[in-house]
């Protein structure tokens, strides 16, 4: 029996069980074996040289947007009228056979694009090229979730149940869940806050599940089994997702205002390139960029070409401003003048770990040589050049 038939085994299991308290633990049991399975069903078999027919693209610009969606949905359109970049768009479906990179010029950063081949029912599984689309959602930063607005609410889930499928969580963070295996010591189990979801004989069960018998956990909220499992497991990622309801043209004003109050949505129409402006700014917000400019002493600041962090991409503090620009300069600053949304006065001097935000201006100073340092260096490189004097002084 293959892995995607014990799978569909298991979950016609878990169907067929009624949900109460007498077989939590058995369920708790079925969902750890489909994790296992599913985790086995991404990685590459046996034997094979490591090599793929995947379509990654070179990661380019300040971050990475995925679009995904059923085909014939307006993705290529979309990306058409976003970055300029032509990507071929018909009245049929799967027009799109491969993944096309498009750059969007936004508030003085360069944010990469990219339009993928429509996915359908079972891509996790591996239908319709699934999993090579998957894959390279899994190495962006936001996911923009392209769906017919004409079309049933259920396509949203559809798309929401195969990208969990092999490990992306949509617009969750990750659970707060202290878990390190051991080598000794049984299983220490351990909660900050009372626990409704899980309690400790379960625990024991999906961790004899995995063969882990050694291990220390500790629960900083109330999570769910799932959660247990995706912390075990250790693959899971985490990323933000914004659902682009288009073709609104075609829809009633109601059903419009509808779409349009639902969480991390926006409403958008390709046709009449209606609240295009709005999908951006909303991009721009969910992925968080930080632009810094900088100053040198004794002149203006340079507005031309910020610095641009982001918390997924290394973080915003004055330390990671420092080695984005180069690794060694850390060494060197003494401290920082900031100007902007983060200071409280301008300037402030601060240290490494503040905090910039968006559109801050930054001057480092640098630390001065010492002079017995200075001199040290000075009779090291005398005695470099003159090898009669090294004599002397011995």
């Amino acid at each position: 029996m293959g892995i995607i038939e014990r799978i569909k085994e298991i979950e016609a299991e878990m169907a067929r069980t009624q949900k109460n308290k007498a077989t939590e633990y058995h369920l708790g049991q079925l969902k750890a074996k489909i994790a296992k399975l599913r985790t086995q069903l991404l990685e590459p078999p046996k034997g094979s040289s490591g090599g793929g027919d995947g379509f990654e693209v070179t990661k380019f610009g300040h971050g990475r947007v995925a679009l995904i969606g059923f085909p014939s949905v307006g993705k290529s359109t979309l990306l058409t009228m976003l970055t300029g970049t032509h990507s071929e768009a018909a009245s049929y479906e799967f027009t799109t056979l491969t993944c096309i990179p498009g750059i969007i010029h936004y508030n003085d950063t360069k944010i990469q694009l990219l339009d993928l081949p429509g996915i359908i029912e079972g891509a996790s599984e591996g239908k319709g090229r699934g999993r090579q689309v998957i894959a390279v959602a899994k190495s962006s930063d936001l996911v923009l979730m392209v769906l017919d607005a004409s079309k049933s609410e259920g396509h949203r889930q559809i798309l929401t149940k195969e990208l969990e499928a092999v490990g992306l969580r949509l617009n969750k963070r990750p659970p707060q869940i202290y878990f390190k295996k051991k080598k000794t010591g049984g299983i220490s189990f351990n909660s900050t806050l009372p626990l409704t979801h899980v309690d400790e004989k379960l625990c024991y069960q999906i961790l004899h599940e995995y063969k882990i018998h050694n291990a220390e956990v500790l629960f900083r909220e109330d999570a769910t089994v799932d959660d247990l499992i995706d912390v075990i497991e250790g693959n899971r990622k985490y990323i933000k997702c914004v659902y682009v309801y288009n073709k609104i043209d075609v829809i009633g004003i109601d059903d419009v205002d509808k779409l349009a109050r639902q969480p991390n949505s926006v409403v958008i129409s390709c046709n009449l390139k209606l609240n295009l402006d709005r999908l951006l700014s909303k991009m721009w917000e969910e992925m968080g960029l930080v632009r810094v400019y900088t100053k040198p002493q004794g002149q203006q600041p340079d507005f031309s070409d910020p610095v641009v962090l982001s918390a997924d991409r290394g973080g915003c503090s004055v330390e990671d401003f420092c080695n984005h620009i180069h690794r060694s300069l850390i060494k060197d600053v003494k401290y920082v003048l900031v100007w902007g949304s983060s200071a409280r006065h301008y300037p402030q001097h601060c240290g490494l770990g503040h905090s910039l935000q968006d559109e801050d201006v930054v001057q480092i100073v640098k630390k001065k040589r010492k002079e017995g340092e200075a001199a040290s260096n000075h009779i090291r490189q005398v005695l470099h050049e003159y090898p009669i004097e090294r004599k002397r002084l011995h």
